[in-house]
């Protein structure tokens, strides 16, 4: 079991995606399946819900409400551990101030470069071998 804050676009390319191979469709799916448990915050919560209910992306009510609901029912909330680091967007540090707060906890996002360099910052194709490695895949 490995303990991850999922960065906001790595859900919304799950939900998006018609390749249910797709690392971000695959990291969804391990969530699902308890092989990740999510981290998260009010805020993260807050962007999530904002995010996923944006008209372009058009995803369905019902799968935000499911998603959302796992995730806080499913999840540990973590409490912000806060950084000096410089972050080009602003909203992207709660994320990596809630994955600091649990040793050995993973910030899975498909923007890497928006984030300090620091081992827990993996993408979901590295998650993935993360999990392999575990023997959770």
């Amino acid at each position: 079991m490995i303990y991850a804050v999922i960065d906001t676009n790595v859900l919304v390319s799950a939900f998006i995606t018609k390749n249910q191979d797709s690392s971000t469709a695959k990291v969804w799916s391990a969530m699902l399946n308890f092989d990740i448990i999510p981290m998260y915050s009010e805020e993260i919560i807050e962007e999530y819900k904002d995010v996923l209910h944006r008209k372009k992306f058009d995803i369905p009510e019902q799968l935000i409400k499911d998603a959302l609901n796992h995730i806080m029912v499913n999840g540990v909330r973590g409490e912000r551990v806060l950084s000096d680091d410089f972050f080009p967007d602003p909203k992207d540090v709660v994320f990596y101030e809630v994955a600091m707060s649990k040793e050995e906890a993973y910030l899975v996002t498909g923007n890497t470069k928006h984030f300090p360099k620091n081992p827990i910052v993996v993408t979901p194709a590295e998650m993935l071998k993360i999990l392999q490695r575990e023997g959770s895949l």
